[in-house]
């Protein structure tokens, strides 16, 4: 009786097809970039969501009419695109954060350095209730639509907008003394970065970012592993686990 039929591969190209695997289940991070555009793009999309919320009460107040929708509508309209330019600035001001992270001997800039996002959407969103629950001239359905899509849009800005993994820069320089030009890796959608390719947290990952620590905290990995810190015996830097 025939056996199966073999197929036989040389060693070599066992080689090749294993490092063509890691290859494609692997990318590249991105240059750490310069902080200073996305800080200046974060400030100008905020001036623009100020500019929104103003629209908004105008057209609570009967001041402006768009003409194409009935005057509600507009003003909702006007706080849903507040909303998403608070955030989206947010979000480049977070990313400038982990470039270029403010130092703890400053307390007090380090404090509103992570927390200008938060502080932008209470800026775009306040001033408007306030002047909303105030208004004697809009009719009473329409203040209490006003102010509860403004209070929602607040609380949701507040919580996309707060920097959940903030880091400081004598974290990141304390990581960058420890693990020096050591390739470190990450997953799409983890908060932390590994030293091991192999760590059993990434065990569920498909696809690995590699890079140094510094674009790691870029891509807001900005603690590293408490698995991975134990095997290296790493102490010096922040972790998961504290």
């Amino acid at each position: 009786m025939a056996g199966k039929k073999k197929t036989y591969v040389a060693a070599d190209e066992k080689t090749k097809a294993a490092a063509e695997y890691v290859k494609q289940s692997m990318k590249q991070a991105q240059p750490v970039g310069n902080a200073t555009p996305y800080r200046i793009g974060a400030v100008c999309l905020w001036v623009v969501a100020f500019a929104l919320q103003i629209c908004a009460f105008l057209v609570l107040a009967g001041k402006l009419d768009l003409k194409f929708m009935p005057a509600l509508y507009q003003m909702i309209a006007f706080l849903v695109l507040d909303f998403l330019v608070v955030v989206i600035g947010a979000q480049l001001w977070k990313k400038a954060n982990h470039i270029d992270p403010a130092s703890e001997a400053n307390p007090t800039k380090f404090w509103l350095w992570n927390n200008m996002g938060v502080i932008a959407a209470a800026v775009c969103f306040i001033p408007f209730i306030i002047l909303a629950l105030t208004n004697k001239d809009a009719d009473k359905k329409t203040k209490t639509v006003a102010v509860a899509v403004a209070a929602v849009a607040l609380i949701l800005g507040g919580l996309f907008n707060y920097d959940w993994n903030p880091v400081s820069s004598e974290q990141k320089e304390a990581a960058v003394e420890a693990l020096g030009d050591e390739t470190v890796f990450w997953s799409p959608f983890g908060k932390v970065y590994h030293t091991h390719d192999d760590c059993s947290h990434l065990n569920q990952s498909e696809q690995l970012t590699y890079g140094t620590v510094a674009e790691a905290i870029a891509a807001g990995r900005t603690r590293l592993c408490s698995t991975c810190a134990k095997k290296d015996n790493i102490t010096t830097v922040v972790t998961d686990g504290e």
